[in-house]
């Protein structure tokens, strides 16, 4: 049976998904960075445009860094109108996105509850549904009985560090599998003629007066009409080569998975004050987050003091998982600007386009970036639901400070 074959068995490695050829000498995009987000906008790209004389560049292979370093949670619930119009509209898009590429992605709709533990927190929350709301986005407040009835294994005892005196709850949020999300985005861009070529690092940006007109790669110099960086922590070092300094810091965020379990943990927990979020993935082992290593660094590692923290808080509001073991850690790189939200568009480059800046919330976004950086690469102009996330925005002061709305933007 052909493996195309829809209900044919998918076999244990993706490597019919997509060719592997050799790079042209030129393209009319060059997209850099073959994770979740370049991926997207390669695809977003031959869909919406009919672009598709487009490279991705990958340094490592196909979705190896954040992509598969990431914990998977997908919302939109977040506090500003502009962060709100762009993660909702990732979720839409991941709504029907198993559809629209033909591939299962495994997007779970099990509800996210963000934790609150003192009046303020409670005041910010209850701020927060409302804004919800108001944009359109499913959003409740429960107090702590009604985060027992969604989440019966929350310890919501008043005798602990930081009691759970409430919670906002959005149903429709979830979790998804990273491999699988970014295995079908790359089908689809394959099949639309896109090359993706992995083990091809960037080492260098041509510019020309003012004009990006190509990149220098390990495999070659390859000329470009056009290139969107799209490579995560790394993008400031990239932006770097063609002169453009990016206000954006790299930190290392840890993760790890617990033994494989039966299913108790039915949707998703995050807490921000004590710094931890936790879901069960689909095959049964819990994957936690933790908060970003206070120092900046590009390694895909981290300080043990940070999972240490992380355990004892998930204990805390987990007592079933005492007893549970650690299986793996892991860590990436997130990009996190001043006001810890996005920067999607122009440079001060000509045809150099910028999407950074997404901290630790990269995942929940990726059919969304993809679909508005597409959009801005092809008119070279932004999007409606990226234009408030311009590079400009640090000069003029117009910040989207969800930094300061949620004290952490997982």
């Amino acid at each position: 049976m052909n493996p195309r074959t829809p209900g044919a068995e998918l076999p244990e490695h993706p490597d019919w998904l997509w060719r592997n050829p050799e790079p042209k000498r030129s393209y009319d995009v060059v997209i850099v960075g073959g994770g979740g987000h370049g991926l997207a906008t390669a695809h977003y790209l031959a869909k919406n445009h009919g672009i598709t004389n487009v490279a991705v560049l990958e340094k490592g292979w196909l979705a190896g860094g954040n992509m598969a370093r990431n914990t998977t949670i997908i919302r939109s619930n977040y506090l500003w109108d502009e962060s709100a119009g762009i993660y909702e509209h990732a979720l839409k898009l991941w709504e029907g996105l198993a559809d629209e590429l033909d591939y299962p992605i495994l997007f779970s709709q099990r509800g996210v509850l963000n934790l609150a533990h003192s009046l303020q927190d409670v005041r910010d929350s209850v701020r927060r549904v409302e804004a919800n709301r108001l944009n359109g986005v499913d959003a409740e407040w429960l107090d702590a009985d009604g985060v027992k009835d969604v989440c019966p294994i929350v310890n919501i005892s008043p005798d602990v560090r930081y009691p759970v005196l409430g919670a906002t709850y959005q149903p429709r949020a979830g979790i998804a599998k990273h491999d699988h999300v970014a295995w079908g985005l790359a089908r689809s861009a394959d099949a639309a003629g896109i090359d993706i070529i992995q083990n091809c690092e960037v080492t260098g940006l041509d510019v020309v007066g003012n004009r990006v007109v190509g990149v220098r790669t390990t495999r070659g110099p390859i000329a470009a009409g056009k290139v969107a960086l799209c490579s995560a922590g790394h993008t400031s070092v990239l932006a770097a080569m063609a002169g453009v300094e990016l206000p954006v810091q790299s930190h290392p965020l840890q993760a790890l998975v617990s033994e494989l379990l039966e299913p108790v943990h039915p949707t998703v927990v995050m807490s921000n004050a004590v710094h931890v979020y936790v879901s069960q993935a689909h095959k049964g082992e819990l994957v936690m987050g933790a908060g970003i290593d206070a120092y900046n660094s590009y390694t895909q590692r981290g300080a043990f003091h940070i999972i240490e923290e992380q355990m004892s808080a998930a204990v805390e509001l987990f007592p079933v998982f005492a007893r549970a073991h650690v299986l793996r850690t892991w860590g990436g790189i997130v990009d996190v600007s001043p006001d810890a939200s996005p920067i999607i568009g122009l440079s001060p480059v000509d045809n150099l386009y910028l999407n950074c800046g997404w901290g630790t919330g990269g995942f929940k976004a990726t059919p969304g970036v993809g679909w508005v950086y597409a959009h801005t690469i092809a008119h070279d102009t932004p999007h409606p639901l990226n234009a408030p996330f311009s590079l400009d925005r640090f000069t003029t002061g117009a910040l989207v400070d969800e930094h300061g709305a949620a004290a952490v933007a997982h």
